[in-house]
This record gives structure tokens, C-alpha cells and sequence, in this order.
């Protein structure tokens, strides 16, 4: 039996998943980590790479035994990870300084950028699909100018999933789909647009060679092997973005295929032909898809699941121990209870999250508009209600707005994720998308699609297009209510003029935004 591994270095934690060469999971392993605040810099997210390799060679180690499997039956392996992270090596390949994707020290830079020349942020982004907001300009620029000697010493930058990957064969390397998120990347080419580095002052001879999803870069070295039990006959194969090889995983890897990636955020993302330009108002960011030929755009919705997380867990105990008195999930418990609530929840609002505004992104702070003191209707099941109609909302704008400069045409959207779990949650989204919601059976869908680029390396498959075609497979589809769909249009245009309302309030300084992007 032959075997594939995969790597997902997440945000907040590390996992080592092997499968089958049939997609199916054999063993998984996963731990924690964090990214603390640097002392004395403030919104800093810090990778700290000699505790993370540990971890990561712990998850590796574990997830061999509990697969009860020889390491040399492990054809080849890959990475995937949360994008934006970068990793800064000295000449010799030694790590110097690395920042979690969520970083957000650099907001004197990002200003500095933006007023650098007149617009240089639009150009940036036509070519690339970014901002510079969650961008490696500005942070590498940070590094320049508060830990000069630091800089001096930089001479390669990878991606977080490159740098596992780096740390096993001995080869620093980056691919299209994870690279394209910093920035510092041509969307038409696939390769590094260094004349953004030249213009801002940084250096532009960094950029480590870009291979393509599925390209053997090494063998495990004997090192790594020592202290991951790996064999050194496994192949390393070129990874690539958590949320591109999680569409390769849910089988989205075709012109005009969209899905929606329901955790702690939600992305919506559509595939498009890689000469579509991005929209001039900078609305939405555009990625190197991990298929050749393709770019996906993708809205984000932020917190949805930790809204929900963060209501189960403030306001609703008494369904916890229900739930756990029945022996299910507290979120199958309030789904239960919210099924009877009229669509529209008694006219409650939620303010979250706004639609995706790339170029000047803050959102508004949180709250619930429109509570009655009727208990019979204003209660917990109608507020759970509400927020998982609010997430399918800001979905659909957020794909509505995709659609506007892509002239994608769909009628069917996968669904995947936690959220995906829940069947009032996946028929809420198809009635106020009015489209057919897919939910496939493989839920792992990240660490899927990393498997499927290590048995590109290894030969199983012949491309991720096959792969995908090869493994995919779907469990349940909801049909949209297009009544309950007329309804959705019309709270959509409530909730649109109330989010811009309560946006007000912020710039007044009234109420303080939930979250608001680097350098605004």
C-alpha cells in the first residue's frame, strides 16, 4: 500500500494528515500553536520557527504511528498554509524572521506606501490582485527600518507552507498560488514581479524560484528524516494557499466554479481565467489559483464562525448542557430550535462583518439592530437565526460584486467548512444565493488538496485537474427556495443600508470598529 502526506500549517495550529492514494484519510495529527506579540510592537503576529518545527516534527512523528504504516511506504508529501506569512532566511538558508498572516505591525508603512507616488496601490494591484494591507511590501519595509542590521542579513523569503517544505528537502522554493498573496506577484505570469520591490526601496534580489503546484523539489534530506522519522526515498512536492488547495480538494478547479469556505472566515471564491483584470475599485483581492491558467477572486467575510462561537459561548449555557444531555452538538441543538424562525428573524440585523472593501477595508462595530422585547420572538433561536442568514448575505454580495467584472455566469455553489455541517445553515445559504448548494463528503478538504499536489509529485495523478476529477466525491445538495429568495433580496437591502449607517457611527468615533486594515 502506498501512502501521501500532507501538511497544513494553519493559523492556529500545525496538522499532519496522511491518506491513501484513493483520497481516503488513513491518520491525522495536529497541535496547537500561537503567534504572540512581539514585545514592544503592537498588532505583531510573530512566527517563531525553532518552537513551530518542533511541533511540526512532533505532528509528523505521530501521525506515522498512528497510521501503523512504514515511513517508507510514504510516496511523497506536500505542504499547504495560511498565506500572507512569510519567513526571511540569511544566505546560508538559516531563518531570521518570520510573521504570522495576521500580522499588523506595518500600518506606518502601508501609509508610507500609499503616498509614496500617486497611484502606486492601483498599479500594484492591477498587476498582482493585492493591496498593501496584508501585503509583504510593507512588512519587510518595517523590518528595514526598525531592525536594520536584521534586513542586511536577508537573502531569501518563502511563504509558511515553503518553509516546511524547506526544512525537509533543504530547498527554499515558492508556487504561484501562496507567493501571489504577498504582493509582490504578476498574476499573468506566475512569477515575481521584482520591479515592485525596486520601486519601494526594498531589496529585489530575495525572491526564491517559483515552481508550480505539484513539482517534486527534493527528496526528504537525512537531517529532517532523523528527526521526523520520514524516509529519505519520499518525495517533496511543491504545496501551495490554504484556500486554493482547498478548492483542488472540493474539486473547484475549472473556469467558473465557485465555492464558499464557511470557518472562522468565510471565503467565497470564483475561478476566472488569469487575464481577467482585477475591478478598479480594488473590491476584491484576486490569487493565483494552484491550476495553471487560473486566478480566483475571493471576498472574505470576517469572524462568521467566531461570531457564532462567541454567541454559543456568551449567551447560550442552557443549551449547551441540553445539548449535552442529548448527547449532540450544541449548534444542532440551536439550529433545531431556530428551523421554526421565519426567514427575515423577526427583522433582526446583525452588524459584523461587512462585504469585502479591499481597498479601504474596516468593518463597523458588532451589534444586533432591530431586538423586540416580545420574548417570543427577539430570543436565542432568532439571533442564531440571523447571524447564519447575515454570513449567506455578506456571501452573496461579496459574490455578487465577484460577478460584476468577472461576467461569471454559475448556478451551483460548494460548500464547505464547519458551517457546511449544519443543514439550516447550508439551506439558508441556497435560498438567499438562489443557487444550488453542493456539500462534498470529504471535509478535509485543505489537507485533501495537499495530498492531491504530492501525488502530482509522485506520479499517482496526472495533474491537480485529475486528481480532484479522481477523488471528489459529494454527499447532500440543497435546492434554493426562490420565494424565501425574494425575501433574502429585500433584507439584503436593508441590511446594506443599515451596515453603511452604523460604518458612520465609527467614523465619528461613536463606536470602534471591529477590525480595520493596516495604514487606515
Amino acid at each position: 500500500m502506498s501512502y501521501l502526506m500532507a501538511i497544513d500549517a494553519g493559523t492556529g495550529s500545525i496538522r499532519s494528515v496522511i491518506f491513501d492514494t484513493k483520497g481516503n484519510q488513513i491518520s491525522v495529527s495536529q497541535k496547537e500553536w500561537t503567534h504572540l506579540e512581539e514585545d514592544g510592537v503592537s498588532n505583531s503576529m510573530s512566527f517563531d520557527f525553532e518552537k513551530n518545527w518542533l511541533l511540526t516534527c512532533d505532528v509528523i512523528k505521530d501521525s506515522i504511528q498512528k497510521a501503523d504504516i512504514e515511513p517508507e511506504h510514504i510516496l511523497a508529501l506536500s505542504a499547504t498554509s495560511m498565506r500572507e506569512g512569510i519567513v526571511l532566511y540569511d544566505k546560508y538558508g538559516n531563518e531570521l524572521w518570520g510573521v504570522a498572516n495576521v500580522d499588523a505591525r506595518a500600518c506606518v508603512e502601508v501609509k508610507y506606501l500609499k503616498e509614496l507616488e500617486e497611484g502606486i496601490e492601483e498599479d500594484f494591484y492591477a498587476t498582482s490582485g493585492q493591496t498593501f494591507a496584508l501585503g509583504a511590501l510593507p512588512r519587510i519595509l518595517w523590518l528595514k527600518n526598525n531592525k536594520p542590521e536584521l534586513y542586511e542579513k536577508v537573502a531569501h523569503m518563502s511563504m509558511i507552507g515553503d518553509w516546511v517544505l524547506a526544512k525537509l528537502s533543504g530547498e527554499i522554493a515558492s508556487d504561484p498560488s501562496n507567493g501571489g498573496t504577498t504582493g509582490i506577484f504578476n498574476l499573468k505570469t506566475r512569477d515575481w514581479e521584482k520591479s515592485m520591490a525596486t520601486k519601494v526601496g526594498i531589496k529585489d534580489d530575495i525572491f526564491v524560484p517559483c515552481y508550480e503546484v505539484g513539482t517534486i523539489i527534493g527528496n526528504v534530506i537525512e537531517t529532517a528524516s532523523e528527526e521526523t522519522t520520514l524516509s529519505t526515498n519520499t518525495k517533496v512536492v511543491m504545496g501551495g494557499g490554504d484556500v486554493q488547495l482547498g478548492s483542488a480538494g472540493l474539486g473547484v478547479v475549472k473556469e467558473n466554479q465557485v465555492a464558499i469556505l464557511g470557518g472562522s472566515f468565510w471565503q467565497q471564491v470564483v475561478n476566472i481565467k488569469n487575464d481577467v483584470m482585477p475591478p478598479k475599485d480594488m473590491s476584491i483581492r484576486v490569487n493565483p489559483h494552484v491550476v495553471s491558467g487560473l486566478n480566483q477572486a475571493e471576498g472574505i467575510t470576517f469572524f462568521s464562525g467566531l461570531v457564532m462561537r462567541w454567541f454559543r459561548d456568551a449567551f447560550c449555557e442552557l443549551e449547551k448542557l441540553e445539548a449535552k444531555d442529548m448527547g449532540i452538538d450544541t449548534y444542532e441543538l440551536l439550529e433545531k430550535k431556530a428551523a421554526s424562525v421565519p426567514v427575515g428573524a423577526y427583522g433582526i440585523l446583525p452588524i459584523f462583518s461587512d462585504s469585502m472593501k479591499y481597498g479601504k477595508w474596516y468593518h463597523a462595530s458588532p451589534s444586533f439592530l432591530n431586538l423586540g422585547l416580545d420574548e417570543s420572538k427577539y430570543n436565542r433561536a432568532s439571533m442564531f437565526k440571523s447571524l447564519q442568514e447575515n454570513a449567506a448575505i455578506v456571501s452573496a454580495i461579496n459574490l455578487e460584486n465577484i460577478k460584476e467584472f468577472s461576467n461569471v455566469e454559475f448556478d451551483e455553489v460548494v460548500f464547505a467548512g464547519g458551517a457546511s455541517k449544519g443543514e439550516l445553515w447550508s439551506q439558508t445559504l441556497a435560498d438567499v444565493l438562489g443557487k444550488k448548494v453542493k456539500i462534498p463528503k470529504v471535509r478535509e478538504a485543505t489537507a485533501l488538496g495537499a495530498a492531491m499536489s504530492a501525488g502530482v509529485g509522485a506520479g499517482v495523478y496526472t495533474s491537480i485537474v485529475d486528481a480532484a476529477e479522481t477523488l471528489v466525491e459529494w454527499e447532500k445538495t440543497y435546492e434554493p427556495n426562490m420565494d424565501n429568495y425574494e425575501k433574502y433580496q429585500e433584507i439584503k437591502k436593508k441590511w446594506i443600508w443599515a451596515y453603511e449607517t452604523q460604518l458612520n457611527l465609527v467614523d465619528e468615533n461613536i463606536t470602534t470598529s471591529m477590525w480595520k486594515a493596516p495604514g487606515l
